[in-house]
């Protein structure tokens, strides 16, 4: 297990390091925007079985970490981006009132797994909600939806074959709402197991915005299912990136050849779904500056 913590460990680290060189490649003026500081205050909510915080120091990231009780006694600002680690089942029912009226107020908030039912289905019923069929631990092959989102459409390509892992007693994500829920990543294989297809959905709430996604975001392993999933990481920063020499170097410097292509491209895939939480929040915080200036 140590050594699989270590290769995706590296892996989350290769990834956010491709995406910020990605997005130099396929539009510039995105990319100076996305490599502005954050202006968003990141608070992380202590967990059992998800550790998001942990991919957050891998990366860089500053964050604040409470325990989910504190939801109850502390005031969150609208400009805040709040992430929610599986279970949450110690989120008071009054601090899960404070969590939907700072998402109502333009917060944005996201969950993992096992908070579909202790945060989602409470706080924001009518969208989504757990199916009652808990999933085997297993790795299954989902599709990034990206035709309509510009961020997402920059980073993830036809040939990406990406895949997701599901922890044991996941909770798949029954879709109640058609109309305003978005699926951004879909698994055939979950629907066809397990009735479901959603992995990764958000949907607009108030002046705020709400993203759950099935089982865990730390460590996202994968499966060597194919030739092409056997091949190295730094293959796959190749088949990806406009690959020069300094970035050659600075990949193997990361440790890009630790990793094998399928752990480094689901790393790369389930951080480019976190980077879009960030970059929504950014256009959204632009769009209020602007509304600001005019009135």
């Amino acid at each position: 297990m140590n050594i699989i913590k270590e290769k995706m460990s590296t892996a989350y680290r290769v990834a956010q390091e491709m995406i910020k060189d990605k997005l130099k490649d396929v539009d510039e003026d995105m990319a100076n925007e996305f490599e502005k500081p954050n202006e968003s205050d990141v608070i992380v909510s202590k967990g059992h079985y998800d550790f998001i915080e942990r991919v957050f120091n891998g990366i860089g990231l500053k964050y604040n970490l409470i325990s989910p009780d504190m939801f109850s006694k502390i005031n969150l600002d609208p400009d805040s981006i709040v992430f929610i680690n599986c279970p949450a089942h110690e989120v008071t029912r009054k601090g899960l009132r404070n969590i939907v009226t700072f998402v109502e107020k333009g917060g944005f908030l996201f969950t993992t797994d096992w908070a579909l039912k202790h945060i989602i289905e409470p706080g924001f019923p009518g969208y989504i909600k757990y199916n009652n069929k808990p999933t085997a631990d297993e790795v299954v092959r989902i599709e990034i939806l990206a035709e309509e989102d510009p961020f997402l459409q920059s980073l993830i390509g036809p040939n990406d074959d990406p895949q997701w892992w599901l922890e044991g007693s996941s909770y798949p994500i029954e879709v109640v709402n058609k109309k305003d829920v978005d699926i951004l990543i879909k698994s055939k294989e979950i629907e066809k197991k397990y009735g479901e297809s959603a992995v990764f959905v958000t949907f607009d709430y108030g002046k705020g915005k709400v993203y759950h996604m099935i089982s865990h975001f730390y460590l996202q392993r994968a499966e060597t299912r194919t030739a092409r999933h056997k091949k190295s990481g730094y293959e796959y920063a190749d088949e990806k990136l406009k690959m020069d020499l300094y970035r050659m170097e600075k990949y193997k410097k990361m440790g890009i050849d630790e990793a094998n292509l399928s752990d480094v491209e689901a790393a790369y895939s389930s951080s480019s779904v976190m980077n879009k939480i960030f970059w929504d929040k950014k256009i959204n915080m632009r769009k209020k500056e602007m509304t600001d200036e005019k009135e």
